[in-house]
């Protein structure tokens, strides 16, 4: 009787202390993947959000498409202004930014206006969303437009070297563009797994 409870109480302390383990290392990793959302927040954060959720609804873009091309564009940066002459958050062209204006009945006085994160995030999702419609809500094309060029693109479909559905994104033959459809297109997903519920 003694030997089988020894035995018995041995082979519980070993359940026992497998159990202890087996929650510990649970309890880390859930710690490890709690920190990484966090890291990972910040690296990828919501910075203006007012704004973006504003103006998202009101041109019917999804606000976590909108972060990820300001994350790719300016870093969040209103005073970002690229070695083309783009400006503010979304990195809008003078012209671009002009004829958004005219659609909306906007007043734009001036290219300076265009630091000004409220307009630019304003101009810049109306004219995303108007990509969106022309490109029948193909995100690929739509940001390839965005980047490269209307014209641009309209020939790289007419010569063949882009699908007119955007299924060889691949093909870019600018490499930033190309760069910069993949790396919105990967911002956009990480976003959607950080903060859609």
């Amino acid at each position: 009787m003694r030997e089988w409870r020894e035995k018995y109480c041995k082979k519980n302390k070993k359940r026992l202390i497998l159990i202890s383990v087996i929650i510990v290392v649970l309890i880390l990793l859930f710690g490890v993947f709690r920190i990484q959302n966090v890291i990972l927040k910040k690296i990828y954060p919501k910075k203006y959000s007012e704004l973006v959720y504003q103006f998202a609804e009101e041109y019917n873009v999804d606000p976590l498409l909108i972060f990820a091309i300001i994350k790719a564009e300016s870093n969040f940066n209103p005073n970002a202004v690229s070695s083309s002459g783009a400006i503010g958050l979304m990195q809008l062209m003078d012209a671009t930014a002009k004829e958004t204006a005219q659609k909306l009945n906007e007043n734009f006085i001036q290219k300076s206006s265009l630091y000004n994160p409220e307009l630019n995030i304003k101009l810049g999702t109306k004219y995303f969303a108007d990509l969106l419609s022309k490109y029948n809500n193909n995100l690929p094309l739509s940001l390839t437009a965005y980047n490269a060029g209307i014209g641009t693109l309209q020939r790289w479909i007419n010569d063949g070297t882009i699908e007119k559905d955007g299924s060889n994104i691949e093909n870019i033959p600018y490499k930033e563009t190309n760069n910069y459809v993949r790396k919105i297109l990967r911002d956009y997903r990480i976003y959607q797994n950080l903060y859609k519920k």
